[in-house]
């Protein structure tokens, strides 16, 4: 029996991606990164969430036009032809299960869903610059539910470099066309019992 991942080691591993291989995504492995969602912690257990998945190639480029990629990088970080993601899971609130808030019902259910998917061999990368507008009438989202995110999928075509924060959060490409991605150190942000 194979052994599985370690949920430490897939919070220590996974890394944004915004290049993806064009392999399609099976639909049961998308069903387990909605299922590993459902099951987040939600507050009062109202669960909001809802989760359209989108693996239709030509609904998939639809979804691509409404989302704005990788801001400290931009164009350079905007997947090209041929490296955009060949699925989404689009994370919806629904308003008749809770008329207000429900974005950290969302994180938690989006962390599930990233995780998940780099247990699977899946990138993926957490979008909230997008037209909410447009997408919601691509995907014909009904009035009760608004968009909060989108998770682009699929096998990553890149490996993103973790480096010590210096004076700047922000992320570059270098040479090579490797991301480097900046993150505070644990024992500038760990405080036991006090301040």
């Amino acid at each position: 029996m194979p052994r599985h991942m370690d949920v430490y080691e897939a919070a220590i591993g996974r890394r944004t991606t915004r290049r993806f291989k064009q392999d399609a995504i099976g639909r049961e492995t998308l069903e387990k990164l909605v299922n590993a969602a459902r099951l987040a912690p939600s507050a009062m257990n109202l669960q909001p969430c809802e989760y359209v998945v989108v693996d239709d190639p030509r609904v998939a480029d639809e979804v691509f036009k409404t989302l704005r990629w990788a801001a400290y990088i931009a164009p350079e970080g905007d997947p090209k032809e041929g490296e955009r993601p060949v699925a989404y899971i689009v994370v919806l609130l629904n308003r008749k299960k809770r008329e207000t808030g429900g974005e950290v019902d969302a994180a938690a259910a989006i962390e599930n869903i990233l995780l998940t998917a780099y247990g699977e061999g899946l990138g993926s990368c957490w979008l909230g610059s997008v037209d909410r507008e447009r997408l919601s009438k691509v995907l014909r989202v009904p009035e009760h539910c608004r968009i909060d995110s989108v998770v682009a999928l699929g096998y990553a075509a890149e490996k993103p470099v973790l480096e010590e924060m210096a004076e700047s959060v922000r992320y570059w490409k270098d040479g090579e066309g490797v991301l480097h991605v900046p993150k505070r150190r644990l024992e500038d942000v760990i405080h036991f019992n006090v301040y």
